[in-house]
């Protein structure tokens, strides 16, 4: 069979648009957090989020994702409280560590591209009111029943990602055949745009995410890998974010005596399977370090355009 190849479109944002496909665009990451897996807090400072963002745009990223609650695997996020009822992140303490910063980066940069990666209505509002222009969602509109209504009123781009669980329950998800792997998320990318369809939301605003690490387990996701550009079939651009992800770390083992390799030894390997995502068929790639990234989506692209 062959395989399916990414299309030249254009997405359209709040204020905006953006053309995909035609070369690959390259998304920063900045975590607002004290706990995620990738930084271990060094961007909870406002200052640092918004310099670490100001020196992603530098280096030529296309657009900045921000985040303020970490969905690390065993994480609380999604909407588990703890014993007294408690959310993991509230949406106030999720907005004040969020809000700040893209004001701050709106501020020195009007023309950047900003994207608020939560789950909560509530949070996509307030960043969207405060200069957003898309809202990445990791439950693909499952786990606020509000989500894809905020993103209807405010014309704003999203991505939807396919996510199988919660994280606390990822360490123990079955292991599943790369037929049925794929089955499973081509199903719930389905239903999330289905989702977006009864809220009002125009199918060129979507742009999906396969949801690598998001309850597949370490293997599972090369084979998911290997296999991303059937779920071009479903007519929509493809964002990949394969960035120092464990599973990477997890196939680095032989390395690393044995043990899964630190997120700090993962950038070389991240970049391998960037060029793989972009290959079978990613038109964004999220990543936390910029310019290796756009070198190396120039190559793949040089490839895509010579194939």
């Amino acid at each position: 069979m062959d395989r399916l190849q990414r299309r030249v479109s254009n997405w359209p944002l709040r204020t905006r648009s953006l053309e995909l496909g035609r070369r690959t665009l390259v998304m920063g990451v900045i975590n607002i957090t004290p706990d995620s897996f990738s930084d271990g807090g060094l961007f909870l400072d406002p200052a640092a989020a918004v310099a670490q963002a100001l020196r992603h745009l530098d280096e030529g990223a296309d657009l900045i994702d921000l985040g303020a609650e970490s969905t690390r695997p065993g994480s609380r996020a999604g909407g588990v409280s703890d014993a007294a009822g408690s959310p993991a992140v509230s949406g106030e303490e999720e907005q004040a560590r969020l809000l700040p910063v893209i004001e701050k980066v709106i501020a020195a940069r009007p023309d950047a591209i900003l994207s608020v990666d939560t789950y909560k209505a509530s949070t996509a509002r307030a960043g969207l009111n405060a200069g957003a222009e898309i809202v990445n969602d990791v439950s693909g509109f499952n786990w606020d029943s509000e989500m894809a209504s905020v993103c209807a009123e405010f014309r704003a781009g999203a991505v939807l990602m396919h996510t199988r669980g919660r994280p606390e329950e990822w360490r123990a998800q079955p292991q599943l055949p790369a037929d049925e792997l794929l089955a499973t998320v081509r199903l719930g990318l389905e239903s999330s745009l289905a989702a977006a369809a009864r809220a009002g939301i125009s199918k060129e605003a979507i742009v999906l995410d396969p949801g690598y690490g998001f309850g597949k387990r370490f293997d599972e996701n090369y084979a998911l890998l290997s296999r991303q550009s059937e779920l071009l079939s479903l007519g929509l651009p493809l964002l990949a974010g394969v960035s120092r992800k464990s599973f990477l770390g997890h196939t680095l083992s032989p390395l690393h005596g044995g043990v899964q390799a630190p997120v700090a030894e993962r950038e070389i390997a991240g970049i391998a399977a960037l060029v793989g995502a972009i290959l079978n068929g990613a038109s964004i790639v999220r990543v936390h370090s910029v310019r290796p990234a756009i070198e190396a989506a120039l190559i793949a692209d040089a490839i895509l355009a010579a194939s």
